[in-house]
């Protein structure tokens, strides 16, 4: 805990250096050159309580009461406009300063600060604090958020306070370095007062037209991704996300510590980004496989009961975590069904662990529609807490475990790829049982992720939001005008959308991306109904040669929650992608091979 602590003060510093500071900047800066020595201070006071107050606190109260998303962001700009107004009024704002410095009077006594402005500081810095919320990374933001059924965390709030902290640091001393330029023009009086109430009213309103974002990110395009997003370079570290991985609640235990030892890393996992493999070839054992807990239904077990490993002790298991919107584990099947039906009578089970992404994997019925789907007959779990899928120490979808008839794994293989290698494995763990598995391999075929891919999985939610040229992705409903094709591997909304930390839902909007990929896929769901998109290829209505298994006469009919195959062209190719979707379909992620 104490290295994410320090994580989140140096990412919290590092932002403050970002394009994201810009609708802070000009008010701390113009708030800070007035008043007394101590308000820089109590501004950075007041930010940093109020930001942590913002990610902790409030998010539970919006949560719980079904308040609008985009309530922080509407709140920061009703204050910044009330204080603006104040200051542009003389009399209000004497009467503002009366009022806080008696607050001051009560809170702290003569001696605490109120008559050289530390208190008024505080009340504009609790005001930045709320417009600063949406700069926390999204790997940050989401382990201090979280959500509001998960019960409150010392650990969480130390986080964003020490995030609080670092951002405050950086700006108190760039508010001393701006009030020595600015304070001469302070002394001319009420004059710069009301110009300084006028910065403020004029942020309010670029924020309320959300001219903000498109301003940061015309300097953002710019400059290097580092600069742009600096916290989200500091969370990709591997100590980082360690410590991020722990305060999620997931450890792994010795046998995660083991399997990291004995992996190397590649391409083309979910979740992680990487693929990896047990280094050797002669299947060390790497530590003893954990008991099968807290799962919710069972599929293809007699009477829908749960497996335990402890019956199936003589037996050789493979252990497939997967979830059914994940193209990289729905690319795996076809070889895990050709291995159930070749080797169990052998002396093979196959488990499939669900480990879902999205809340909607969770529900039992789209769990059984998929198995049905995709020809799965071998035994399936819902692991819809994760419960499994953090005791194996796992972080990628897929990952295959193969535990040998001792109950102990022996290779390890997170993503796609090294199918011939995993067949060997099986066999060798079968001969090595006892079992006799005979002559002939299964002949499992299936399509595998094409190279020379070069655009990212890409998330539509606020939460992983990423390489949109509408700028930083907040919650709440949007309208984001035309901004024009994206560039190589980014993306674009236009007009209407809802956007909530996971999901993006049309309300008379288009998503665009420019892509580098042979085949794109994009998760998608329609509540209630059944609703349609229109697919475009480079501006025009796709054809049906080019088209993926789900579109046909360039539209795909989203009835129920799953991944939908939209794009399949011979070869990797650079292409942009329009979807125009009627209202109330709802985006999730995009993944590509």
């Amino acid at each position: 805990m104490a290295l994410l602590i320090l994580f989140g003060f140096v990412a919290g510093a590092a932002t403050a250096l970002s394009p994201c500071v810009l609708p802070v900047l000009p008010i701390a800066l113009s708030a800070g050159a007035t008043g007394g020595r101590r308000r820089p201070l109590g501004i950075v006071a007041g930010l940093a309580v109020s930001f942590t107050f913002a990610t902790v606190a409030l998010v539970y109260v919006i949560s719980a009461f079904g308040l609008p998303d985009d309530l922080l962001r509407k709140l920061a700009i009703f204050v910044l406009l009330a204080f603006g107004i104040s200051l542009m009024i003389p009399p209000l704002a004497a009467r503002l300063e009366a009022w806080l410095s008696r607050f001051a009077g009560i809170a702290g006594g003569p001696r605490s600060g109120g008559g050289d402005g530390f208190w008024s500081g505080v009340a504009v810095g609790g005001s930045l604090g709320f417009v600063y919320a949406p700069c926390a990374g999204p790997i940050l933001a989401g382990v201090i958020t979280v959500s509001a059924s998960q019960s409150f965390n010392t650990g969480r709030l130390a986080v964003a306070l020490s995030y609080g902290l670092g951002s405050a640091v950086v700006l108190y001393f760039l508010m001393l370095g701006g009030r020595r330029v600015i304070a001469p023009l302070a002394r001319r009086g009420t004059g710069f007062q009301v110009a300084m109430g006028a910065v403020m009213v004029v942020v309010a309103l670029s924020m309320l037209g959300n001219y903000d974002v498109k301003f940061q990110n015309k300097i953002a395009s710019s400059l290097p991704s580092f600069l742009v997003n600096p916290s989200k370079s500091l969370e990709d570290t591997g100590s980082a996300r360690t410590a991020l991985a722990d305060v999620r609640g997931g450890s792994g235990g010795a046998l995660g510590e083991a399997t990291a030892e004995a992996a190397v890393t590649g391409s083309s996992a979910s979740g992680g980004g990487s693929e990896a493999t047990s280094k050797s070839s002669d299947l060390p054992v790497i530590g003893t496989a954990p008991e099968f807990t807290d799962t919710q239904q069972w599929f293809n077990t007699p009477g829908e009961q749960p497996l335990t490993l402890k019956s199936l002790r003589g037996r050789v298991v493979l252990v497939d975590f997967w979830t059914y919107s994940c193209i990289n584990c729905l690319r795996t099947l076809p070889y895990l069904t050709a291995w159930d039906k070749r080797y169990r009578k052998d002396g093979l089970t196959i488990v499939g662990i669900h480990s879902p992404e999205f809340p909607f994997e969770k529900d039992a019925g789209n769990v059984g529609d998929a198995i049905q789907r995709n020809g799965i007959e071998y035994p399936v779990a819902q692991d819809n807490d994760l419960a499994n899928f953090t005791r194996y120490g796992t972080e990628y979808w897929p990952a295959e475990y193969f535990i040998d008839a001792k109950g102990r794994v022996r290779y390890v293989h997170f993503g796609e790829g090294e199918y011939g290698e995993k067949e060997k494995v099986i066999r060798e763990l079968l001969a090595e049982a006892g079992h006799s598995v005979g002559a002939g391999e299964s002949g499992a075929k299936g399509i595998e992720a094409s190279t020379g891919v070069t655009t990212p999985e890409s998330y539509l939610g606020s939460l992983r939001a990423d390489r949109f040229v509408n700028g930083p992705i907040g919650a709440g409903t949007h309208d984001f005008g035309s901004p024009g094709a994206p560039p190589a591997n980014a993306l674009a909304y236009s007009g209407r959308w809802k956007v909530e930390p996971e999901s993006a839902t049309a309300e008379g909007g288009a998503l665009e991306l420019s892509f580098g990929a042979r085949r794109v896929y994009l998760v998608l769901g329609s509540p209630g109904k059944s609703r349609r998109v229109r697919v475009l290829l480079d501006g025009r209505p796709i054809p049906d040669r080019l088209a993926g298994s789900d579109v046909h006469n360039g539209v795909v009919t989203v009835s129920g929650q799953r991944l939908y195959d939209l794009v399949d062209l011979p070869k990797v190719e650079d292409r942009t992608l329009r979807l125009v979707p009627e209202a109330g379909v709802m985006g999730y992620a995009f993944t590509f091979g």
